[in-house]
Order: C-alpha cells, then structure tokens, then sequence
C-alpha cells in the first residue's frame, strides 16, 4: 500500500440523497464535480456507474476518472474503488457513487463506505450518492411498503456525519416517465420495475420518507445550533404544539383542539404532556389519560410524562425543550373565589410563556370538573350535619357554660375555648359548619366577655384586634383541619381501594378461571348489584354469578370495543376508575388466554401438517421405491417379449420377495405409529420365552449380521411377546443398517430379580448425545439413512412399543465406538422360569 499523504484535517463528506433510483443522484454528483473543476478545484472521479445512460457518461468525460481494481470472483472480474490508488493520487475532492455498495470479495474493505470513511481519514473530501432505502433503519419500513428487502444498507450514523446532505428529488410520475423512456433501466426491465418497485405508491411513500428523514436531521442540525449558541427562545420555524392534560375527562377536547391546529400547519407536530405529583392523590384519571394517548398517537403525535412540584414550570420547561410555538391549555378547574387568590396552573403558563402563544380552551367540561371536584371531597350528610349542629347549639351553650362557670372574666380563656370548639366543628362538620362556628364565637365573645358586656360595642382596641384574630385563626385552623380530614379521608378510600385492587390482581394473575370470583369481589368491594365484562361482538369474557337481569345502569368503554357493564348505584368518579383499571386486567388476561389457546391450537395444526407433509414425502419416496421393483419384475415376468431363463425369473421372483418385504415393513412402520399416536396400542402380558422372542426378531435380517449372547437363566418373562419381538426387530435392523458389514451387531440380555436388560450393540458411527432424544421421533433419520431408506419411523415406534408394554427404551454408547440400544423390562415378583422353551 502507497504512503498515505499526510493533511491536518478530516475530508468533508458531501451525500446527494435520493428517494429511489433514477432521480439523478450521480448526475447530480457529476455536475457538482464539474463545477469545482472549473472553479479549479483537483476533482477525480473514484467510482462511477454509468449504467450505460448517454447523460452520465456526457457527464463524466471531462473529468479525470481513476482506474478500477479488480478482483476475481467466481471466474468474473470485478471492478471496484481502488482506495490505495485514490489515497496515493491525494486529489482535493473524490466522486465515489453508490455509498451503500457491498464490495466484491478480496477487497480492503466488505462495504464501500468503509472505503469512504478511510478515504475522509486522509484528509480528501468525497462527494457520494445515496439512496433513502439504503438507510439501515428504515430497511424495514422500506420492505413494508415495497416488498423487497434491500440487502445493502449503510449505519444512519454514517450519513448524519455527512456534513452536507442535498435531497435530490422527482415527482413519482416524472420518475416513471423517465423510467419508461429508457432513461433508468434496459428495455428489457422497464415493464416489471414499473409494475413492482416503482409504482406510484411506492415512489410517493419514499419521496415522504426521504423529506422526513432530512426534515428531522435539519431538526437536529437546528437545535445543535440554539444549544452552541445559548439559545434559549423558541424559534418557529415548524409548528409545535404541546397541549396540557390534568387527566380529566375534558381534555380529549385539548387534544381535538391542539390536533386542529396541527392540521392546519403543514410538518406541524403534537405533543402532549401530563405532569405528574409528589401526591399520588392529585394525579388524574389513568383511564381518561389512556383514552388521550390514543387521541394523540392516532394523530402521529408524542405523548409525555414528566414529574414536576409545580405544573405550570415543568410544562413550560419541556415546551422549550422542545422548541414548541403554542401551549394548549383548559381553563382553570378552580373555583372562582380560588382562582382570583391564587396563582391558578393556566396563569402561570401564561405568565411564564414568554415568546410562545398559549391558547386557553373553554369548555363545558370546566364546570363538570369543578362539581365533580367539589362532590369527591364532600363529606356524608350525616357529618355535614352533625357539624351544623354543633356550630348553632355549640356556641351558644359554651358562652352560656362560660358565663355560668363565672369565666368570663377571663377573654383569654374565652377565646381558647371558642377556637377549640370551631377547630372540632371544622374537623367533624368540615368548612361550612366551621366558619359559621367562627362567627358565632366572635359575636358571643364580643357580647359576653368584651367591655362592655352585652352589647356588641368594643371598649377597647386590644379586645377588637383579640376578637378578629379569633375569627381569622379559626377561620384558617379550621381550613387546615378540614383539608387534612378530607386528605386523611381519600388516603383511607386510596388504601382500601389499593387494597382491593392488589387482591383483584392476584386473582388475574391465577388464570382466566378466576374471573367470576374477581367480578364478584368488586362487585362486593363498591356494593354494586352485577358486573359483566363483554367484547365488541357481545361475547362475554367474564359475569359476576349474581349479575341480575335486565339493562345495566351504566356502561363504561374498554379498549378494543369491550365494555364494562355495571348494575346497582352509580359509582363516584374515583371508584369508577378503579373497576376500569381491575376489569382492563381481566379482560387482558382473557385476550391472553384466548391468544395461547389459538397459538396453542396453530401449534398442533402445523406439526400435524409436518406430519402429513412427512407421510407424503414418505409415501412419495420410500414407499414407490419397492412397488417400483414390485412392478419391474413382474413386468418383466409377464412381457412376452422378453425371453427370461429359469435363473433370471428365480432372481425376479427373489427381488418381488425382497420388495415386497420390505413394502410390508414400512406400511407395519405406518400403523404402528399411528396406533401409538391414537393410544390403540394395548399391551397383553403372558409367559414368553425371551430365547424364543429374540430369534424370531433376527429373522428378518442376514444371520450372519447378528450374534446373539443370550443368558441361562433369562427363561420366561410375563410380557407381550408379540411387541417386544416388534420393538427388537426394529432396534436389530437399524443396528445392521448402521453397522459395518464385517462386524456382527451383538444382542445380549441379563437377568435380575428386579429387571430384564436387553442390549442391541452396534460399532457404527453413533448417534451424539445431543441428537439422542430426537432421534426417537417420528420421521427422524438425523441425515444418516444409508441412501435415504426407511421413513425414519423404526426408533420412534420402537419406543411407542416398549412404553405400551412397560419397557423402557435409552440409548448409550458403545466402549470403543458405535450406539448401544437398552431395553429395560420390568420383573414382579415372580421366581424366573428356567430352560428354553418346549
């Protein structure tokens, strides 16, 4: 390899990108390369494919074009970018074409950018083209939309390293009409490019794709930018809308509205937000936050979850985090006495917005929220009015205490006693009761116990300041108390129903027959009458038991169609969501139940088809194969015009014989199996000479393959002898086959109190450990069948055999190489019958 030339910097990389071929990419290139030429730049053209168009090779006459290495593969030589010779020409700037090349084998390099990024590493700035296809990670999008699967890709990184990247872009039909022109591809392809890749579909999908994907790396190149330079404003030069969502049913509205806006910008983009609280509490409604992130990703928009103390600055922070020109937002849900002292989520987006526009959204949800607010927190009416009670009969009675307890010289105790009394009002009653409690204990202290006495004029300054002060304290104290009793009465609610929820899941979790008992459990868990779940198609994927007739009282939605159907007294808000988020489990845990049944039932269908197709190819191959012989020699026998001698008819009618042998061996293979399959297989136990059993078993292979070493004492033993003679047969054949014909496979048995063993010794090659359990199975052969004979069937119905009759059926090696079959039969207790048989 040529020294490379030393340069202090990196060569700048330069990609025309295109959304398919014929765009004009390397024509694009070649201009480009022309122009610095002229402008006396040192221009070499690396690699360029003309393809043979009279354009390109106009084109790239007057600049110089460096020659090709080749490399030799498969007896044809290919050209290729010669990087040692470009590197040792050292030229300002290399044209190389086609950046996602995959190089022919013997190059420096397996991919062309490879070539490229050394080519950039000395220094030389290289001008390529690229197709959008190419893109490694939309290769699958690309497959999708054109059903060809592009086996040169590039990493994305690679071309967003470009420093320049320039689209090269065509209208779908002025593509196919250059297409159809000859200006692409020979004659003889034009017709199926046109019908299968370039489709007018196709071409608009790639052109959209390729903008996107250049859209998104100026995105990039934008925000680097406002980054490096401390940018901190938005800048508008795309329509971004982030609109806000609590968690309330009226936020669908938001979204509707923010996707109008979307809509009406062109490469606008959505984004929604939910910001979450320390408070588990304050947070929303998963169900309606499910529902809007739907909405918003079914409008190809981003949906977000950020925590933040204070909503109106973690909905800004991540507005400008993401470079966004509008806010949408719902009008405040507080009440308005609230609202005009407090600094309200919405006010304090608008205050802190800045240069971004905030749209504010009124709707008829407002007023829900704030009643469904206002009834969440209401306490029963038997406390409300427990409260009222105690603020009008109360105070009263406590002045009249007072007074006739002779303290009312004392405005000090006075006022203790009446701010202890409307904090208890407050944390019985809650606030109402409460400051009706405070104003009656400031006009009894004012009547009672301020100078002068009864009469509601102050004397005193102090005494007016101490009767406000009552008034203000028990005005706040008893806020505080009654904030914290609703607080501690939803923490109360929040841990019963999480303590419902957990026990409900468990029961998901116990599988799809645990259903009805979890229906039933919330049914008794919010007092409801009935509970049934349905699909879509009114299939029922769960019921209470006690679920009545007749129309339910209300119906709430689930994914996919499904649908909660409820009986008995409408649920508050809270409980409501927790019955969605417990019946969404159940029916996910249906679906799945369902899905494992159907893979389930796929499962069976396909390895019944594996084994039908196996029985055909079977059929097809192994059992023509004799009735092929079959019919040889008996046409052979039978055609008048052949003269055969007794010799040659002997040797006919012999392969007749052995055919059909061998005929009625595969198809007694074929009902065997399928009896084990079908569980027909019944075993008769009865005395059976086992010397008897093991040489009728060798009768069907040469006598000289087999050596039989069979014990005195093995006698008699209560089996069926028909299987066992079935199962060794075909253990002995597969051993002979596998065996080399100078070695006899060697059958012995021992005999104990407990076992017979049988063992089929054979010094083939053997069978791996990891092979040993499969090839057991139906239609294994494991690639080893002498010619391909047999179906692969002898093991698996020796094994079905030997389970039938108790027997067990393993498979060891042999000492010094080869497989060893062992049949294990089981002995009562029984004392073995010895001798050979009458």
């Amino acid at each position: 390899m040529s020294e490379q030339p030393s340069r202090v910097r990196r060569g700048r990389l330069r990609i025309y990108l295109g959304a398919a071929p014929g765009v004009g990419k390397t024509f694009a290139m070649l201009d480009e390369g022309n122009r610095r030429l002229e402008r006396g730049a040192d221009v070499v053209v690396g690699f360029v494919e003309t393809h043979g168009r009279a354009a390109t090779e106009a084109a790239i006459a007057g600049l110089e074009v460096l020659p090709r290495a080749v490399h030799a593969h498969r007896g044809i030589d290919l050209g290729e970018l010669d990087v040692d010779a470009l590197i040792a020409r050292d030229p300002d700037i290399a044209l190389i074409d086609e950046l996602a090349h995959t190089n022919a084998p013997g190059g420096r390099h397996p991919k062309r950018w490879e070539d490229v990024e050394e080519v950039l590493a000395a220094g030389i700035d290289v001008i390529t083209t690229l197709n959008v296809q190419h893109l490694e990670s939309l290769n699958d999008v690309v497959r999708d939309i054109t059903g060809v699967v592009q086996r040169e890709t590039i990493p994305d990184h690679v071309a967003r390293a470009a420093d320049q990247i320039e689209l090269v872009d065509m209208s779908p039909q002025a593509l196919r009409r250059r297409l159809a022109h000859g200006n692409v591809y020979p004659p003889d392809r034009i017709d199926a490019a046109l019908a299968q890749f370039f489709r007018e579909g196709n071409l608009t999908a790639l052109r959209e794709i390729a903008l996107l994907w250049l859209a998104d790396r100026v995105d990039a190149a934008l925000e680097q930018y406002r980054q490096a330079n401390e940018i901190s404003q938005p800048w508008r030069a795309r329509e971004r809308v982030v609109v806000a969502l609590s968690g309330d049913p009226e936020g669908d509205a938001l979204v509707r509205r923010a996707i109008r806006i979307v809509e009406r910008a062109s490469g606008g983009q959505l984004y929604a937000v939910h910001v979450t609280h320390a408070d588990g509490l304050t947070s929303g409604s998963e169900h309606d936050l499910a529902r809007q992130r739907r909405l918003v990703e079914d409008a190809d928009g981003t949906f977000h979850v950020v925590a933040g103390e204070r909503v109106s600055e973690a909905v800004l922070d991540f507005a400008r985090g993401v470079n966004a020109s509008q806010i949408v937002v719902g009008e405040s849900t507080r009440s308005r006495v609230r609202a005009a002292f407090s600094l309200t989520d919405t006010r304090g987006i608008i205050r802190g917005s800045e240069d971004i526009d905030v749209l504010v959204v009124s709707h008829h949800g407002v007023e829900t929220g704030r009643l469904r607010r206002r009834r969440e927190g209401r306490l029963s009416g038997r406390r409300v009015a427990a409260g009222w009670t105690m603020a009008a009969v109360g105070v009263p009675a406590l002045a009249g205490l007072l007074v006739w307890s002779g303290s009312s010289d004392e405005l000090s105790f006075a006022l203790m006693a009446f701010l202890s009394l409307t904090v208890g009002v407050a944390a019985v009653g809650g606030l109402g009761p409460a400051l009706l409690a405070a104003a009656l204990s400031a006009v009894c202290t004012n009547f009672f116990f301020s100078e002068p006495r009864l009469t509601l004029h102050i004397a005193r300054p102090e005494d007016a300041i101490a009767i406000a002060l009552l008034f203000l304290v028990a005005v706040g104290v008893s806020r505080l108390v009654s904030g914290a009793a609703t607080r501690a009465r939803e923490a109360t609610a929040a841990r019963a129903e999480a303590d419902l929820v957990t026990s409900a899941s468990l029961d998901v979790i116990a599988g799809g027959d645990a259903i009805p008992a979890l229906l039933a459990r919330l049914r008794e868990g919010f007092g409801l009458a009935g509970l049934r779940i349905v699909t879509a198609d009114g299939a029922t994927i769960g019921t209470d038991p006690a679920a009545p007739a007749g129309e339910p009282a209300a119906v709430l939605p689930l994914e996919d169609g499904a649908r909660v159907l409820l009986w008995g007294e409408p649920l508050p808000p809270r409980s409501m969501r927790v019955v969605l988020a417990v019946c969404a489990q159940a029916a996910a845990l249906a679906e799945r139940r369902d899905a494992a049944v159907d893979r389930a039932r796929a499962r069976t269908d396909r390895e019944r088809g594996e084994v039908r197709r196996a029985i055909l190819a079977a059929v097809s191959h192994d059992l023509r194969t004799p009735l092929a012989g079959i019919v040889a020699a008996a046409s052979a026998l039978s055609s008048p015009s052949l003269d055969v001698d007794e010799a040659d008819a002997r040797a006919l009618l012999a392969d007749i014989r052995i055919s059909a042998d061998r005929l009625q061996h595969l198809v007694d293979d074929l009902l065997d199996m399928t009896r084990i399959d079908t569980g027909a297989v019944t075993a008769t136990a009865q005395p059976t000479w086992i010397m008897d059993t093991l040489v009728a078993a060798c009768a069907g292979v040469d006598p000289d393959a087999v050596e039989l070493d069979v014990a005195d004492d093995v006698g008699q033993v209560e089996i069926d002898g028909g299987l066992l003679e079935r199962v060794i047969a075909n253990l002995v054949e597969n051993a002979v086959r596998h065996s080399p014909a100078d070695v006899p496979v060697r059958v012995s048995t021992r005999r104990s109190a407990t076992e017979l063993v049988i063992a089929i010794v054979d010094r083939g090659a053997g069978v791996p450990e990891a092979d040993r359990d499969r090839m057991f199975e139906s239609f294994q052969r494991l690639g080893d069948a002498p010619g391909g004979a047999g179906l692969g069937l002898g093991l698996a119905v020796a094994r079905g055999l030997a389970t039938a009759i108790g027997a067990d059926l393993r498979a060891d090696d042999t000492p010094g190489g080869g497989l060893t079959m062992v049949v294990t039969v089981p002995l009562g207790d029984e004392p073995p019958a010895v001798g050979s048989a009458p």
